[in-house]
C-alpha cells in the first residue's frame, strides 16, 4: 500500500461503515478522531465522604503530582505530611491547608498512630526505604499506598504484604498507569482479540539521567538501575497486555565504559520474556537516552501502538487493524484523567469498602522477582526459567 493515499481511503471508508453501523465501535469511553462528535461529558457527583492521607517524603513527585493531585479526589484529603526539612514542610501545609500539628519527621513517624485523621500513608520515599516505613504505616494501624518498585528485594516485599496482613490493613502498589483509563481501554482492546491473537509487545522505556549524585544511581537507595526505575514499566505492561505471567527471560545489560553516573548501578537493559500463550516480549530501559515510552502490541489482525504511553499527560494511542480488504488507522482519544488522583481514590474505595486492590502488594513482588530474574539473566548470559 502506498503511504497517504491508502491511509486516507481507508479512513474514509471506516468512518463511513461506522456511520453506517456496519462496524461495531465497542471502545468504552474512546471516540475515533474523525468519527461523530463526542458526547458531553457528565457533570461529576458532589464528593461524599474522604479518607485522610499522609504523603511520607515531599520530593519533585509529592510537591509537583502528588499533592496537586488531591485537588482532583473525590475520596482522598491531603491530612499529614513527613518530612526530613521542616521548612519545606511547613511552606506545603500552609500551601494544601495542614494543620501544623500533622506534619511530622522521620523520628516522630511512628506516633501517626495516634492520629485519628490519618487513615492512609502514602510512601514518597527512595526504593530502598519503602519497605521500613510502609511496615511502620502498618504498625501505626494505617493502611499504605507504596510508590514503585515496591522494594528492593523479594524479600522486603514479602514482609511488607505479612506486615499489611498481620495489621488487617490494605497495601497498594502506585502503578498509576493501572488505574488511567487511557491503558484500561489499550488493555482492552488488546485482550477483546480485536487485534487477533497477540504474537509479540514491544515496549521501551527510558529517560536521560544526568546528575550523577541523584539517588537513583546509588545502588543501596535505587536497588538497581534504569530497570528497577523506569524498566519496570516496560516489564508491567508486558503482564497487563498479556495477561500472563512470564515463564523464562533473556537479558543483555549495557553501561557507558567510563561514565561516572553507573559506577553503583546499570544504564540501559534489554530483556525479552516468553509467556505460556506463546506471546513475546522484547523491551528496553535505559538512563541513557532521552524520554521514551513506546508500546506495540502486534496481533494477527493489528496491532495498537502507544506513543508515550505512561507519561503524566498528554499520552497518544493508536491502533492498526483489517476490516475486510481495508487496513485502519485510527487514533483513539480518551479524556484526560490525573492518575495519581484516580489510584488515591481506588485505595480510599477499597479502605471504605474493604475490598482488594487492583494493584496489592503481590502485584509488586511479581515484578521485583522478575526483575532479579532479568539481572540474573544478564549476569549469566542465559535464559533463566521464572
Amino acid at each position: 500500500m502506498s503511504e497517504s493515499p491508502v491511509k486516507e481511503i481507508t479512513r474514509r471508508g471506516f468512518i463511513s461503515k461506522v456511520s453506517q453501523g456496519l462496524v461495531a465501535a465497542n471502545v468504552a469511553g474512546a471516540f475515533l478522531k474523525s468519527a461523530s462528535a463526542q458526547e458531553p461529558l457528565a457533570v461529576p457527583d458532589v464528593p461524599g465522604k474522604k479518607l485522610g492521607w499522609a504523603v511520607v517524603g515531599l520530593g519533585e513527585l509529592a510537591i509537583y503530582e502528588i499533592l496537586p493531585a488531591f485537588a482532583n479526589c473525590e475520596k482522598s484529603k491531603i491530612v499529614a505530611l513527613v518530612s526530613g526539612h521542616p521548612d519545606k514542610a511547613n511552606k506545603l501545609a500552609a500551601r494544601y491547608g495542614v494543620n501544623p500539628k500533622n506534619i511530622y519527621n522521620y523520628q516522630n513517624y511512628d506516633s501517626i498512630r495516634d492520629n485519628s485523621e490519618v487513615d492512609v500513608i502514602y510512601i514518597v520515599l527512595p526504593n530502598g526505604m519503602h519497605a521500613e516505613y510502609t511496615i511502620r504505616g502498618f504498625q501505626a494501624g494505617k493502611n499504605v499506598l507504596t510508590e514503585k518498585p515496591m522494594a528492593n528485594t523479594p524479600t522486603e516485599c514479602q514482609q511488607m504484604i505479612d506486615a499489611g496482613r498481620k495489621a488487617g490493613k490494605k497495601l497498594m502498589v502506585a502503578y498509576r498507569c493501572q488505574y488511567d483509563p487511557f491503558t484500561r481501554e489499550a488493555i482492552r482492546i488488546v485482550r477483546s482479540g480485536e487485534l487477533g491473537p497477540t504474537q509479540v509487545i514491544v515496549a521501551d522505556a527510558g529517560w536521560c539521567a544526568t546528575d550523577p549524585n541523584q539517588w537513583r544511581l546509588k545502588k543501596d537507595l535505587a536497588g538497581g538501575g534504569s530497570m528497577m526505575d523506569i524498566g519496570i514499566y516496560a516489564l508491567n505492561a508486558a503482564r497487563y497486555f498479556s495477561g500472563e505471567e512470564p515463564t523464562e527471560v533473556n537479558a543483555m545489560m549495557f553501561n557507558q565504559p567510563g561514565d561516572p553516573r553507573f559506577k553503583e548501578v546499570e544504564e540501559t537493559m534489554n530483556f525479552q520474556m516468553r509467556f505460556p500463550s506463546g506471546v513475546l516480549a522484547n523491551c528496553t530501559s535505559s538512563y541513557g537516552y532521552y524520554h521514551q515510552s513506546h508500546y506495540r502490541v502486534i496481533g494477527t489482525k493489528g496491532h495498537l501502538e502507544m506513543d508515550p504511553g505512561t507519561w503524566y499527560r498528554g499520552n497518544h494511542m493508536r491502533r492498526q487493524h483489517d476490516v475486510g480488504d481495508d487496513e485502519i488507522t485510527a487514533e483513539i482519544e480518551i479524556p484526560e484523567q490525573n492518575h495519581f488522583a484516580l489510584e488515591m481514590d481506588h485505595l480510599s474505595d477499597c479502605v471504605m469498602q474493604n475490598k482488594e486492590p487492583l494493584t496489592p502488594g503481590e502485584e509488586g513482588l511479581r515484578d521485583i522477582k522478575l526483575i532479579m530474574a532479568i539481572y540474573e539473566a544478564a549476569k549469566i548470559g542465559k535464559t533463566v526459567k521464572v
